[in-house]
């Protein structure tokens, strides 16, 4: 078994924070399930180089830039949403939605409203995450909040009422936006296109959608995968607070709960990541022989270096681990010390101690063993 430095238990712990971070903004999207498929991939690709079964091996190898690219290709949306929480700059540059009381107040008695007259509604309300690109055919409002505007938006007579409305900064910016709506096999059959619209925008993105439902007069809040009834005005006012104020007004959590809340999957992650941490160790250092360019020191005052030979030399190298880079990609040097050389021919003795490499990657050979320098006096200056 390898052993583990402080530096690889560091190496475990980044890894795991990054992989949960993504299966925790991804975990109710389509593009989890794909993930765990190519996971599952990947895992039969290993078995089968460990096994011997050349053939399967070579086949799933052949196919992996076929995956690399159907993988951007199909998941474009949500690399792209994954690169942008990523960016340190998103705090400087993202959205700051953070509706007032009296907004959400507003928003919460004309839905109710509209739900006592069984006339369907459908809210969308962006925060961190761009929604541009996942809207269709939407029409600018640029709007303050009010209540007689949404009647009015949504009622069966307006031009405007089939379709999503957007909300973003305190303010309505379009309406009858076309949504994509959710493949999801578990939603009830009760619901119908707009509810599926609703979870299609938020599987894709962090915003928050609101639905009336025309045929039943209830209200629901899309978050995730999840669709949540809201009884009550006061209900919906409470909950939108919470979900659309910016996570830097909310009154941080205690690092207790931080650390130990939704412990399965960190632990899962945890062992999965040590898991994979111990196979990458534990395969054998590839054995390499890479060139190293000769560099000098120590070359006395008053001496010149006329040249070398030769001018660089063969090394052996081997990784320590299937963790370490690869010998083949290096840019080795020698360095010699010429400190006790004379005028004329000189020979160096050359070990595999003045080959400098870097961590994790050994040097076993060095050839040749020496190296000839011709050095001249070089003339004074008066």
């Amino acid at each position: 078994m390898p052993s583990i430095s402080l530096k690889d238990i560091l190496d475990i712990l980044i890894m795991s924070v990054l992989v949960y971070q993504l299966y925790s903004w991804f975990r109710r999207s389509r593009a989890i399930q794909v993930l765990a498929g190519l996971g599952v991939v990947i895992a039969f690709f290993f078995v089968t180089r460990q096994t011997g079964l050349q053939m399967t091996s070579w086949v799933l190898q052949q196919l992996e830039t076929v995956m690399i690219v159907l993988v951007v290709v199909v998941f474009q949306n949500e690399i792209r949403q994954a690169l942008y929480r990523f960016s340190l700059l998103r705090e400087l540059v993202g959205n700051a939605t953070q509706p007032p009381s009296s907004s959400t107040s507003v928003i919460s008695e004309a839905v109710f409203e509209l739900a006592a007259a069984r006339t369907g509604a459908l809210l969308v309300f962006e925060r961190h995450d761009q929604l541009d690109e996942h809207l269709l055919h939407g029409v600018t409002i640029d709007a303050q909040i009010s209540a007689p505007l949404l009647r009015n938006l949504f009622h069966n007579g307006s031009p405007l009422h089939d379709g999503a409305v957007l909300i973003r900064d305190e303010r309505i910016v379009q309406a009858a936006c076309l949504l994509p709506l959710s493949d999801s096999s578990n939603l009830p059959q009760q619901y119908g296109t707009r509810h599926r619209a609703a979870l299609g925008m938020t599987e894709r993105s962090d915003a928050v959608a609101l639905v009336v439902s025309e045929e039943r007069g209830l209200v629901s809040l899309a978050i995730g995968d999840q669709l949540q009834p809201i009884r009550s005005p006061e209900l919906l006012k409470k909950r939108l607070e919470q979900l659309l104020t910016p996570q830097t007004a909310h009154q941080r959590l205690p690092l207790a709960k931080r650390l130990f809340g939704d412990l399965v999957p960190k632990i899962v992650t945890l062992l999965g990541i040590t898991a994979i941490w111990l196979v990458l160790a534990a395969r054998p250092g590839e054995v390499a022989i890479v060139p190293a360019t000769l560099t000098f020191h120590g070359l006395p005052d008053g001496m010149a270096l006329v040249r070398s030979h030769p001018e660089e030399v063969t090394v052996r190298v081997r990784s320590s681990s299937g963790l370490a880079p690869s010998p083949r990609q290096l840019d080795l040097t020698a360095d010699l010390d010429l400190s006790e050389v004379i005028a004329g021919n000189n020979t160096l003795r050359l070990t595999i101690a003045q080959v400098r490499a870097p961590s994790g990657v050994s040097v076993v050979g060095v050839e040749p063993s020496t190296v000839r320098v011709t050095i001249r006096s070089a003339p004074t200056k008066k």
